[in-house]
């Protein structure tokens, strides 16, 4: 015969359950790293030659309305990095005699790289302490790519959108 049910009582032990997921486990995702920014931003990067002058640096950054130029010789190897703010000291200090002055003599030849798998915080981080906000990307020694502080910025904010998102649905779905 069969037993009828019997709703239970405050003495009756609840059954264990398992979840195949969690809050932790639907929001959690790899570090994210330089590669994947520089895969979705495109890894264009714009060059000048040392010889070149800030005249020259000058209207290529105003053209393509950008805020540093990567300095390149042979080959493309990185040379240094020539930047609005290398250009703005300078100005200060030689005012009228800066537009005809070489790339090589101002540019920063001291350049902090980043490679492909390097995580986002991580740059993010070294470009905070270093106070700076450009920063090539290497790939066994040849670049790639360039990041700036608003790439690595932006990029984060669509994740914290994306992980808000995925919380809100949790939590009302």
């Amino acid at each position: 015969m069969p037993s009828s049910y019997q709703a239970p009582s405050r003495g009756d032990q609840a059954k264990k359950t398992t979840h195949s997921q969690s809050a932790q486990s639907n929001i959690s995702h790899e570090t994210a790293i330089v590669g994947q920014l520089i895969s979705k931003k495109g890894g264009t990067t714009y060059t000048i030659t040392s010889s070149d002058t800030l005249s020259t640096a000058v209207t290529v950054l105003r053209d393509r309305r950008i805020g540093a130029l990567l300095v390149t010789g042979e080959g493309g190897a990185l040379e240094g990095i020539l930047s609005e703010r290398d250009i703005v000291r300078k100005l200060a200090e030689t005012p009228g005699q800066t537009l005809p002055q070489t790339v090589g003599e101002n540019m920063t030849s001291k350049v902090e790289t980043c490679s492909p798998s390097d995580p986002l915080v991580a740059v993010l981080r070294r470009m905070n302490e270093g106070r700076f906000r450009h920063m090539p990307v290497v790939d066994d020694g040849k670049l790639c790519g360039m990041l700036t502080i608003g790439d690595v910025v932006n990029y984060r904010l669509n994740e914290l959108e994306y992980e808000a998102l995925q919380l809100k649905q949790m939590i009302v779905g």
